[in-house]
């Protein structure tokens, strides 16, 4: 028999392998960006509400929280839509490894967002990873636009992840999943409604899309938001961060093993890919020695 402690390390590796496959996922679906974005939050605040009745969860927040959730809802939103988009006109391989970015991002928000001074090596990883952006970009110039939206992607993550570090110290994260994939749907929306997008052929999807969406939508969003957060009370900060690192390692090898040939990058890709990778773990492990020191 497991232990508890070792089923929720395997738990935690589940986890980040689903969120290894989204990437695979939206490149199976064939539709464009923005409606696979739609039919996820659509779907996913959907399921989360049926979770919410279920369990008999409280989802009453005050307005000032409210408008947070509600804004982060649509940074999330539109954090998909890059993200989905530079898979689109890249690939899976790429989109991961350049939205690992986000980790050296949210670093040097950080200090802006809580008002205290840059660390000397975060500027380092900035610059190491800065290098390895480089040597991706150079070899694989056709995927600019790729790489730029999942820069954008990783950046607006970033600013999500800070955002609900803040929430979920006082708020469930099923009323904070509601929120956000609710305000995230409407807001998108919005949007389609404006372009005139919402025609009959809209909805006329493949079956095979159907199945991936509802898949996208219920294991890789509505279970996995609120498993992560369950299973981060039951083991340390310093291994889940390991563990969440290891998202672009299972997604490329996931990318590799499904769509064969297209996925193949050149030698220098993955010199560049294993930089970013290394820089964001040691980011990673300095950052959690510094905070148990303090916390010491």
């Amino acid at each position: 028999m497991l232990n508890d402690k070792l089923k929720n390390y395997l738990h935690l590796h589940l986890i980040v392998l689903i969120w290894g496959f989204t990437a695979v996922l939206g490149k199976l679906i064939s539709i464009d960006a923005m409606p696979l974005v739609w039919y996820r939050m659509l779907i996913a605040s959907a399921l989360v509400a049926v979770f919410i009745l279920i369990k008999r969860n409280s989802i009453r927040v005050n307005t000032k929280t409210l408008i947070i959730m509600l804004t982060a809802g649509v940074i999330i939103a539109l954090h998909w839509v890059t993200f989905f988009k530079a898979i689109k006109v890249s690939n899976v391989s790429i989109a991961l490894v350049t939205m690992s970015t986000g980790a050296l991002f949210t670093a040097f928000l950080e200090p802006i967002w809580y008002g205290r001074r840059m660390i000397w090596y975060e500027v380092l990883f900035g610059l190491m990873v800065v290098f390895g952006l480089y040597l991706i970009f150079n070899v694989n110039t056709a995927y600019s636009l790729g790489m730029g939206l999942a820069l954008i992607s990783a950046l607006l993550g970033a600013i999500f992840t800070l955002i609900n570090g803040q929430l979920i110290k006082s708020h469930k994260p099923s009323a904070i999943a509601l929120y956000e994939l609710m305000s995230g749907a409407l807001f998108i929306t919005f949007y389609l409604v404006m372009d005139g997008s919402f025609k009959r052929t809209f909805f006329m999807l493949p079956l095979n899309d159907w199945f991936f969406i509802f898949i996208l939508a219920s294991v890789c969003t509505a279970y996995a938001f609120i498993a992560a957060i369950k299973v981060m009370r039951f083991i340390s900060p310093y291994t889940v961060m390991l563990t969440i690192n290891l998202e672009p390692v299972y997604g490329i090898i996931l990318a590799l093993l499904i769509f064969g040939q297209s996925e193949k990058m050149s030698p220098l890709f993955y010199v560049g890919a294993l930089i970013i990778v290394t820089t964001i773990i040691a980011n990673g492990i300095l950052k959690t020695r510094r905070k148990s020191s303090k916390d010491t």
